[in-house]
């Protein structure tokens, strides 16, 4: 199979993933979709130096969050105003678990960025300390410490409980 067809193979495997965590590390659907394709060029023109193609995946994922960590350093994306946006295909049902996952989200926005990445690879992807750890590029210790100022905040921010947080807690 040739490299063209084995990496429109795995962006068709992996791309709503990788999405996916590209908006839990900018908190907007615009940026997200900049950092998927800024992401997926990146694994293409590395594609032919990527000898196990079964990290394919993590060497994505690892480059997508380089990539949001060298935005935030330059502050790129901080002039752009965060709205809350209602989906217009939501039923009559689904508004509560809408309210709750916009005012979670916004409460989330409203962390530092390396907070936000923590709590999107430990909370939302389902990482380990250390793997977390290995994605950010800091210490075990460090994913802790930015876990709890984050968890902290987030449930000084939110008034009304949020089983989400309640579950972390329970972990602990």
């Amino acid at each position: 199979m040739s490299d063209e067809a084995e990496f429109t193979g795995f962006v068709h495997a992996y791309s709503a993933a990788l999405l996916r965590l590209a908006y839990y590390l900018t908190a907007d659907r615009g940026l997200a979709e900049d950092l998927l394709q800024v992401t997926l060029t990146k694994t293409f023109l590395a594609w032919h130096r990527i000898v196990d193609r079964d990290a394919v995946h993590a060497y994505a994922r690892r480059t997508m969050v380089r990539t949001a960590t060298a935005w935030w350093r330059r502050k790129s994306w901080h002039g752009e105003q965060v709205r809350d946006v209602v989906p217009d295909s939501a039923t009559a049902d689904r508004f509560g678990e809408i309210d709750e996952r916009t005012r979670v989200l916004a409460a989330v926005r409203g962390l530092p960025a390396r907070q936000r990445a923590v709590v999107a690879l430990r909370f939302l992807e389902d990482y380990s300390e250390a793997e977390t750890a290995r994605l950010l590029g800091c210490s075990p210790g460090t994913v802790k410490s930015h876990s709890a100022r984050a968890l902290k905040h987030l449930r000084r921010t939110l008034t009304e409980p949020v089983p989400m947080l309640d579950l972390v807690e329970e972990e602990r």
